[in-house]
């Protein structure tokens, strides 16, 4: 079998390489503002908030993404300043985008008088839908990889001729964590559209909040199989720290907000 891995320039215009990953994550972006959209529209709220919080909160969350991700790396960019702005080469971290499109949105419904809860409610589905997409940037890229394995094992997991292709980095088969990532959040983004406008099921930020348990647990599997961990100190990755935090947070509020009794129901004006 001919080893082939898939070129990550999907065209040229002029002397610009435009690469699969940017287009990739246009196109998640683009589905996703469109869910949320449609969500704004159903929960009485206007879709030009929507638009708005995408239009502050994309850019501000790439750069928050790749600051995070340089900080966790700061020696080899204090000796390579140069490699900062170039995010083409690999490096960014999700959770450093998520954390700064918060802010934003945070902002925005404080200037329009938004309830917080309900924009993340509407937005989580997209996010998540956004990083199932997302992680096939990464692939195109051949990063987010795992550990070494073998062929056999990738044909056992009844992938694509191209996957198992791609999986071939640096003389050797990789668990494709890629793939895990993505596949884990599809089920999890299935389930929370399946069930999210049921009555009397969720309070008004349990859609938010379920991606938040949902997400963490993923990632905190998966991230253990990674081999381009950020690390806070040998052997403690910064993702699964993160992540746990998160899911305790999650759970807490949940468990605080139902024992509330003026939380209204997600679906109240449906």
């Amino acid at each position: 079998m001919t080893l082939l891995a898939l070129n990550p320039i999907a065209f040229h215009l002029g002397n610009l390489e435009i690469h699969w990953y940017g287009i990739i994550i246009a196109l998640g972006a683009l589905v996703g503002v469109i869910m949320a959209m449609r969500e704004a529209t159903r929960r009485g709220i206007d879709s030009d908030n929507i638009l708005d919080l995408v239009l502050f909160g994309v850019p501000i969350g790439l750069i928050g993404a790749r600051i995070y991700y340089v900080i966790f790396e700061l020696p080899f960019y204090m000796a390579n300043p140069g490699e900062i702005i170039k995010i083409w080469h690999g490096g960014i971290a999700i959770y450093g985008g998520l954390i700064a499109a918060f802010i934003v949105l945070l902002v925005l419904c404080k200037r329009r008088k938004l309830s917080v809860w309900l924009m993340l409610d509407i937005a989580a589905p997209s996010v998540m839908l956004g990083q199932i997409v997302g992680r096939w940037g990464n692939f195109m890229n051949q990063e987010a990889f795992g550990a070494k394995t073998s062929l056999d094992f990738l044909q056992s997991l009844h992938l694509p001729h191209f996957i198992v292709e791609q999986m071939f980095i640096n003389g050797a088969y990789r668990q494709p964590t890629f793939l895990y990532e993505s596949m884990a959040n599809l089920v999890g983004l299935i389930i929370i559209l399946a069930i999210r406008h049921r009555k009397q099921l969720y309070k008004r930020g349990e859609v938010f909040l379920s991606y938040l348990v949902w997400y963490p647990i993923v990632r905190f599997f998966v991230e253990g199989m990674r081999t381009d961990s950020l690390y806070i100190m040998p052997g403690v990755r910064v993702s699964q720290v993160l992540s746990v935090i998160l899911l305790i947070a999650a759970i807490v509020l949940i468990i605080y907000r139902r024992r509330k009794n003026d939380i209204p129901w997600y679906v109240e004006k449906v």
